[in-house]
C-alpha cells in the first residue's frame, strides 16, 4: 500500500534541496542564446541526468561512496567548488563570450549534476532508501523521486516563456543574478562540507 507520509516527507525535502523556482534563473542564464527547441531538449536532458544519478545513488549510493573512500562532506565540497567556478563565469560574463561554450551541453554539467542531483539530494535519497523497509515504503520513495523530477522538468520547460518577455537585456540581468545566487549556493555547500568535516573530527 502507498505510504503518503513517506512520499510527502521525501518530496518536500527534495523540493527544498533541488529548489525548482530557484533553478529557473540559473537554467535561463545557462541556456540563453540557444534556439527554443534546444532549450526544451536541455530541460529534459538535465532532468534525465539528475534522475539517473539519483537513481544510481539510491540503489548503490553507500557502496559507491565506500568503494571510492569518499565521504559525504568531500562530495559536498567538490560539488561546491564546481558550482563556484560556473558562478564566477556567469558573474563575469565569460559565459556569453566564447563560442565554444555554446557547444557544451550544460544540461549534463552543471544543470543535471551537481545543481539538481547535488550532494544534498543524493544523501537524502540514500537515507530514504535505507530507511524504507517494506515494498510499499520503497515504492513511495521512488514515486516521490519521480514526482520531483517531473516538477523540475515542468518548471524549466515553461520558464522559457520568460525569455520571450525579458529579451536580451533581461537575459544579461538574469545571468548576473543567477551567478550571484549560484555563488551563494556554492559557498554554502562548501561551508556545510567543511563544518561536517570539523564535527566528524
Amino acid at each position: 500500500m502507498f505510504d503518503i507520509a513517506v512520499f510527502g516527507s521525501l518530496f518536500l525535502t527534495l523540493f527544498v534541496i533541488m529548489d525548482p523556482p530557484g533553478i529557473t534563473p540559473i537554467f535561463l542564464a545557462l541556456t540563453a542564446g540557444r534556439p527554443a527547441k534546444v532549450q526544451k531538449r536541455m530541460a529534459f536532458q538535465a532532468v534525465c541526468v539528475a534522475f539517473g544519478v539519483i537513481a544510481v545513488f539510491g540503489v548503490l549510493g553507500q557502496q559507491i561512496l565506500d568503494y571510492l573512500h569518499v565521504s559525504v562532506p568531500a562530495l559536498m565540497i567538490a560539488g561546491g567548488l564546481l558550482l563556484l567556478l560556473i558562478a564566477l563565469d556567469l558573474l563575469t560574463g565569460k559565459n556569453d563570450e566564447p563560442k565554444a561554450t555554446k557547444d557544451v551541453n550544460v544540461a549534463l554539467v552543471p544543470l543535471g549534476m551537481p545543481l539538481l542531483a547535488g550532494p544534498g539530494a543524493i544523501v537524502s535519497v540514500i537515507l530514504a532508501v535505507q530507511r524504507a523497509g517494506s515494498v510499499s515504503t520503497q515504492m513511495s520513495v521512488w514515486i516521490a523521486i519521480l514526482a520531483i523530477h517531473v516538477v523540475l522538468w515542468l518548471v524549466m520547460r515553461y520558464s522559457l516563456l520568460i525569455i520571450r518577455v525579458i529579451k536580451d537585456g533581461g537575459v544579461v540581468l538574469v545571468t548576473r543574478l543567477a551567478g550571484m545566487m549560484l555563488s551563494a549556493i556554492a559557498v554554502q555547500q562548501i561551508i556545510n562540507g567543511i563544518s561536517q568535516v570539523i564535527r566528524g573530527s
